[in-house]
């Protein structure tokens, strides 16, 4: 109550949001497996998902051939999309992000349905993943991976010490590990 108000002057200045701001939804196209779960679970139905199935060749003489669903059209009309976030924790394979641009208005309401192009160029926005909480237990994969690589570290440096000490050592046969003969034996 004492002191002023400060007025955001925001089309000159930018606001500072949190970090967690729903603004508009980004699509990663390239891990979109078409599988529908964000159509499916969307209340509002405002995802519109398009493919086709493509044949792949075997890979190895003999194989079978596959098939995979490719991505025609994935379209959300935000116009109806109630910022849910729904689509964005249902997505398997993180296709899906929150970006926190917020400046999209359009003078039309059908110009509000965005196509894959435009969800694309939203992904540029996304901000990277908080850090990990310092106190948490490290992830299962990052620790069989670590144990991995030391052991693979403490063989090669097992090698390289046998390989000095070889070298530090002339005069030896490799493979029975005694002294050949010297000058002057007969």
């Amino acid at each position: 109550m004492t002191r002023k108000a400060v007025t955001q002057q925001y089309p000159d200045a930018q606001p500072e949001l949190p970090p967690r701001t729903r603004g508009v939804i980004a699509l990663f196209e390239e891990n979109c497996t078409v599988c529908m779960l964000c159509a499916r679970e969307c209340p509002d139905w405002c995802i519109y998902i398009d493919s086709h199935k493509e044949t792949i060749p075997a890979a190895t003489p003999g194989g079978r051939e596959r098939s995979r669903n490719v991505l025609d059209r994935f379209a959300i009309d935000f116009s109806l999309c109630m910022y849910c976030g729904i689509c964005v924790e249902v997505c398997p394979f993180d296709a899906l992000f929150w970006s926190p641009e917020f400046e999209y208005a359009e003078t039309d309401i059908r110009d509000l349905t965005h196509e894959r192009d435009r969800l694309r160029e939203w992904m540029w926005t996304v901000p990277a993943p908080p850090a990990l909480d310092p106190g948490a237990e490290e992830p299962k994969e990052v620790a069989a991976a670590r144990k991995t690589a030391e052991k693979l570290a403490a063989q090669q440096q097992a090698e390289q010490a046998t390989q000095a000490e070889h070298i530090a050592q002339p005069g030896q046969d490799e493979r029975t590990g005694q002294a050949g003969p010297r000058e002057g034996d007969t």
